[in-house]
């Protein structure tokens, strides 16, 4: 499985696609902290571009980069190696890849300008978003065999996630505003890898007054150590169990 993470991570680290990603995310990231002279302001820009940019580039390239392989996979199969092990090593050797680009273009300039603390944080769940959207990814194409159909899944995955869902989180609570649904909202955020990440930040920084009424049961839960660590369990689960569930389907699938 190793030589099958050392070879994915090669491959992908060579990709045109990934350079134009990293580069992209360090001209961003060094460009609002020269513009922004407020670093929270400035954090908060990144981390709206991030919860954006990281979970589409990871979820579409990690698609293609599957159908596209799809012959070494095939090659793969037909040698005594097991399934699972060609699977968790495409998995790794893409997540890695993709965890080095963030860190050097996003990640460690983060921690660097705004302090250890918050930029830990804003580290630490830009990578779990890209985990997870890779997971995510890798169930779209064991799914399908048709890359246009597999790509499309993809987008719209990425749509709901990051678009769709916060509206259809406003039209619920316009719909049961008359009703004490607060504490419900903490369970609905768990429903998405996005929203988890955009609350921890915008508690680690003090801000929760942005979130209102709301903002203050976010603080209540999430702004305690175990809220913190089952926050972070859920991220970690949006990374693995979507994973777990395309293996299965991979083991079983007639190349």
């Amino acid at each position: 499985m190793y030589k099958i993470i050392r070879f994915v991570l090669l491959d992908v680290l060579k990709s045109k696609v990934l350079l134009s990603y990293l580069l992209l995310l360090a001209t961003i990231t060094w460009g609002v902290f020269s513009l922004e002279d407020n670093s929270t302001k400035g954090v908060l820009t990144l981390l709206n571009i991030m919860l954006l940019t990281v979970p589409l580039v990871s979820i579409i390239f990690s698609t293609i980069y599957v159908y596209n392989s799809a012959e070494f996979i095939e090659l793969l199969v037909s040698q005594p190696i097991k399934r699972t092990k060609i699977w968790t090593g495409l998995y790794l050797g893409i997540n890695l890849a993709l965890f080095i680009a963030f860190s050097i273009g996003m990640g460690i300039p983060i921690v660097y300008m705004q302090g250890f603390e918050i930029g830990l944080m804003v580290y630490s769940v830009g990578v779990l978003i890209s985990c997870a959207f890779v997971s995510l990814a890798l169930f779209s194409a064991v799914y399908t065999r048709d890359k246009t159909r597999g790509i499309g899944a993809a987008i719209m995955q990425w749509l709901f996630f990051t678009l769709l869902f916060d509206a259809l989180v406003v039209l619920f609570l316009f719909q049961f505003s008359d009703y004490p649904i607060e504490e419900l909202m903490v369970g609905i955020t768990l429903l998405s890898p996005v929203d988890i990440a955009r609350i921890l930040v915008i508690l680690q920084m003090d801000i929760a007054a942005m979130l209102g009424h709301t903002g203050a049961i976010f603080k209540a839960f999430f702004g305690t150590t175990w809220g913190l660590i089952i926050a972070y369990i859920v991220l970690c689960l949006w990374s693995f169990i979507p994973f777990v569930i395309s293996l299965q389907k991979f083991r079983k699938k007639d190349l």
